[in-house]
């Protein structure tokens, strides 16, 4: 008998059977995204009609692991009128020079291509609420 239970409990609630399930369950726009090299930079950051939030850091950055969670719910909080876009220095050293990155974390904000604002270090909240302000002003 518990044979029977365990199997038709597979039977539904198997990966085939829930792969539909997600879609239901997820926003259909993504907010947020990692950025892999300088032309996918162009086209999700430079190129957006939304304001970004650009976060530079790296993978062994304390302080980045403690400002990630907080970017994340304020991006969230802002029901798509601002994006995130992550960039790991360690692997777009480039766009690390170009922007002039010389401490992690370091935060931009952009509009229409443009530096809007700039924060580098673990952000407070008032900063990075100051930065979205500034980025949405007259544009939500």
């Amino acid at each position: 008998m518990a044979y029977r239970v365990v199997s038709y409990h597979r039977r539904f609630f198997s990966p085939p059977q829930l792969a539909g399930v997600s879609r239901f369950f997820s926003s259909t726009v993504k907010l947020n995204y990692d950025v892999k090299d300088n032309e996918d930079f162009g086209e999700k950051v430079l190129k957006s009609d939304k304001p970004v939030v650009v976060d530079f850091h790296a993978t062994w950055c304390g302080p980045c692991k403690q400002l990630a969670p907080k970017l994340d719910s304020l991006i969230d909080s802002k029901n798509g009128a601002v994006m995130l876009a992550k960039v790991d220095i360690d692997e777009n050293t480039d766009l690390a020079m170009e922007y002039a990155i010389t401490a992690v974390p370091t935060i931009l904000g952009m509009r229409d291509g443009k530096i809007v604002d700039r924060v580098v270090g673990l952000a407070s909240d008032d900063q990075l609420n100051n930065l979205l302000t500034k980025l949405t002003d007259g544009h939500e």
